[in-house]
C-alpha cells in the first residue's frame, strides 16, 4: 500500500521523543498526528538544560540527517574545563570525586575516573535547553499537532487504533499509536496492564536560572556543588557554564538542585508550583553558601524557579507484557529515570531512532514492528535505568522496591 494512503501513525504527546520519531517519519513521508494535552509549545516551564551523550547525539543525528544535525549542533553549548569539578556549598573548596582514595594527610589521589562521562564530541561536554530542543524538533511538524487533546485510552478497530481523550471524543483511525505522553502515560498503563510503573522515590529538587555574571565565581565547566551538612541529608546543585555568552547579562544559565527524601519540600507538598515559593526555598537552603557560590540564588530569576519531582521506573528493569502490534511506548512513558547521570533523555531519543528506522524500513505499520522494537528497547533501556538508579541511591540516598508509592 503506498505510504500517502496509509492510516497516520497516532502519538500521544508531543514532548521530546515524541517529536523526534514525528522528524523520522515526516522524512519518510509516513503520516502521522500527534496529540498533546498542553495548550501551546510554552504552556508549561520546559525544565533543566539537557546534557548529551555520545548515544544521544548519534541517534539525534541519524533521524535528522546530515543538514538539520547541523542545525541543531549549531545550538548545542560546547563546554570543556576538564569534566566535572565538586565544591562543597560551604566553603567552596574542592572536593575529591565519591569513592575517591584519598593519599597522606588527606591529599586527593583518584586512581580511578568519575563514574559519569560527561565529553559526547570533541573532548566537550554538549549540552542544549530543553525548551529549544523542543522546538528544533518541532520544525515542519506543527500542522500535525492537535493541542488541548489529553489522551486517556484507546480502543482497537478491525483495521487499526484510535485514540480516546478526556473529554471521551476520539481520534480519525490510526495504523499505529505510540504512547510518548511520559510518566503519567495512560496508554502505558493500559497496553501493560498496570505492568510499567512509576515510582516516586520521595527526592525532590527546584530548576533555577540566573544572569550569566552570577557564574563569574565558576567560570566554564560542569559544576557539581555539594552540602552535607543539613540535618535531613544531602543537598546538592548541578550546572553546565558555557564560555560562550559569559559577558552578556542578558543570558541566563540553568542550574537544578537536588535534596534527599526530606531536604526540599513544596509548601503543602504541592509539586507543580512554580516562581516564588520555590525561589524562596533555594534561596533559604543557601542561605549560608560561599559567597563564591551565593549569586546564582542571591540574582536567581524568581519567577523560573519550579520544584520537581524525581521518580523512576523498576529498577530491574523494563518489564515484559504481551506485545500489541499496533500500540507501543516510548521514553518516559517505557522507562522513567532519575536525573542522576543525565540518561533519560538520551535513551528516549534512542527509542525515537529506533522505532522510527524498523517503521521507515516498513514503509508505515507493519505487524512485527512493536515487537522487534520493544525487544530491543529493554535491553539498553533496563540498563540505562539501573545504572541511573544506581548512582541515584549514591546522590540521592533513594531506595526503592515494587512495594514504594507509585505516581499517578
Amino acid at each position: 500500500m503506498a505510504a500517502n494512503i496509509r492510516k497516520p501513525i497516532l502519538i500521544s504527546g508531543a514532548g521530546l521523543c515524541s517529536l523526534l520519531l514525528a522528524q523520522s517519519l515526516r522524512r519518510a513521508s509516513i503520516p502521522f498526528l500527534i496529540f498533546e494535552r498542553d495548550s501551546s509549545l510554552t504552556f508549561r516551564a520546559q525544565g533543566y538544560r539537557l546534557r548529551l551523550s555520545a548515544e544521544g547525539l548519534d541517534a539525534i543525528e541519524a533521524v535528522l540527517g546530515p543538514e538539520g544535525f547541523q542545525t541543531f549542533w549549531d545550538k548545542c553549548g560546547k563546554t570543556g574545563g576538564g569534566g566535572l569539578t565538586i565544591l562543597d556549598g560551604k566553603t567552596g573548596e574542592k572536593l575529591p570525586p565519591p569513592g575517591a582514595p584519598a593519599g597522606k594527610d588527606g591529599e586527593e589521589k583518584p586512581k580511578e575516573p568519575p563514574k559519569e562521562a560527561l565529553a559526547s564530541r570533541d573532548g566537550k561536554t554538549v549540552g542544549i535547553a530543553r525548551g529549544e530542543m523542543r522546538k528544533l524538533f518541532m520544525a515542519g511538524c506543527e500542522e500535525f499537532v492537535h493541542w488541548s487533546h489529553h489522551v486517556t485510552s484507546y480502543e482497537l478497530t478491525s483495521s487499526g487504533v484510535r485514540a480516546v481523550f478526556s473529554d471521551g471524543s476520539k481520534s480519525v483511525e490510526g495504523d499505529m499509536l505510540v504512547g510518548g505522553e511520559g510518566i503519567y502515560s495512560k496508554v502505558a498503563k493500559q497496553l501493560s496492564e498496570g505492568k510499567l510503573k512509576v515510582y516516586d522515590t520521595g527526592a525532590r529538587g527546584i530548576h533555577g536560572q540566573s544572569p550569566t555574571t552570577a557564574f563569574k565565581g565558576l567560570g566554564e565547566g560542569v559544576w557539581l556543588l555539594s552540602d552535607d551538612s543539613n540535618p535531613k541529608g544531602k543537598l546538592f546543585v548541578i550546572t553546565n557554564v558555557r564560555p560562550d555568552e559569559m559577558d552578556d547579562p542578558t543570558v541566563q544559565f540553568g542550574w537544578t538542585m537536588g535534596g534527599q527524601p526530606g531536604v526540599i519540600r513544596a509548601p503543602n507538598d504541592n509539586d507543580s508550583m512554580i516562581g516564588v515559593p520555590a525561589a524562596d526555598i533555594a534561596k533559604a537552603l543557601t542561605a549560608d553558601w560561599h559567597p563564591r557560590l551565593k549569586p546564582l540564588f542571591d540574582e536567581m530569576a524568581s519567577s523560573e524557579a519550579a520544584f520537581w519531582k524525581i521518580t523512576c521506573s523498576t529498577p530491574t528493569g523494563v518489564p515484559e507484557w504481551k506485545n500489541e502490534p499496533r500500540v507501543t511506548v516510548i521514553g518516559d512513558a517505557a522507562h522513567s529515570m532519575t536525573p542522576a547521570g543525565g540518561i533519560g533523555a538520551n535513551t528516549a531519543v534512542r527509542d525515537s531512532r529506533l522505532l522510527g528506522k524498523l517503521l521507515a524500513e516498513a514503509g508505515g505499520y507493519e505487524d512485527g514492528v512493536t515487537a522487534a522494537y520493544e525487544k530491543e528497547m529493554r535491553v539498553y533501556a533496563s540498563e540505562a535505568v539501573a545504572a541511573s538508579y544506581g548512582m541515584a541511591k549514591v546522590q540521592f540516598g533513594v531506595t526503592i522496591d515494587e512495594n514504594s508509592k507509585t505516581v499517578n
